[in-house]
């Protein structure tokens, strides 16, 4: 599995990057789960990290707006992220979803095409009033969206593994491969959470609170991203 670590500064970008993660996301906690961050962050970042890993940049929980997703989509590409992340908030149908990520991905795709989508859905989608993200496979790959994400909407310490079981998690997994996606999971992940996280098999798991200490308002730690990056490659 590689390891996504969500810094919401410089400082802890080079801390997550030197740690030994996999890809360097940058991410603002203050406007929601996939709160995004401004655009000279990003560039400072990615300045930061110098090539030694790709950057992921969050664009915001999105309701139905695809012509906002898609410049703030385009906005994030510009400022030098190589993955961008949409996240699918309050998206009621699968027809509204197709179509704010075909337009996400046609704007970042027509600025670079070697740069990656991620659709992201939520665990607890029930409580935000979204779609089942079980059902964003299917729609993401229509879209041509290369990464298909699964993370907690409101962050208030629940798990996602508290709104989705191994089964359904695996079904998702198992989803995202069958089109030819990458997949990652995220949302309060925790270091017990790894031998199951094993046995579903994401390509990536997404993480800030683990490597704060269990605490996302506080700082990323070093020697707990070097301690997860560890366990992930035993």
């Amino acid at each position: 599995m590689k390891l996504l670590v969500s810094p919401i500064n410089r400082e802890e970008a080079i801390i997550a990057s030197i740690g030994g993660a996999d890809i360097v996301d940058v991410k603002n906690p203050k406007e929601g789960s996939l709160g995004a961050n401004f655009p000279w962050i990003i560039r400072e970042v990615k300045a930061v990290v110098n090539g030694r890993q790709p950057i992921s940049a969050t664009i915001g929980d999105f309701n139905y707006k695809p012509g906002t997703a898609a410049l703030a989509a385009l906005g994030a590409a510009v400022a030098g992220a190589d993955y961008i992340k949409v996240g699918l908030y309050d998206i009621q149908t699968e027809a509204q979803a197709l179509e704010l990520l075909t337009k996400v991905t046609r704007a970042v795709k027509d600025y670079d095409p070697s740069k990656k989508v991620v659709a992201s859905g939520y665990s607890d989608y029930r409580r935000i009033n979204s779609i089942s993200p079980v059902l964003l496979p299917a729609v993401a790959a229509e879209a041509g969206v290369d990464v298909v994400m699964v993370d907690t909407g409101i962050k208030d310490g629940k798990s996602t593994f508290e709104f989705m079981d191994e089964k359904e998690l695996k079904e998702f997994t198992d989803l995202a491969h069958k089109y030819g996606l990458e997949n990652a999971i995220a949302g309060s992940l925790k270091f017990e959470d790894l031998p199951v996280l094993e046995r579903i098999g994401p390509d990536i798991i997404g993480v800030r609170g683990m490597v704060c200490g269990g605490d996302r308002r506080t700082a990323i730690r070093q020697e707990l991203v070097e301690k997860l990056v560890a366990e992930c490659q035993a």
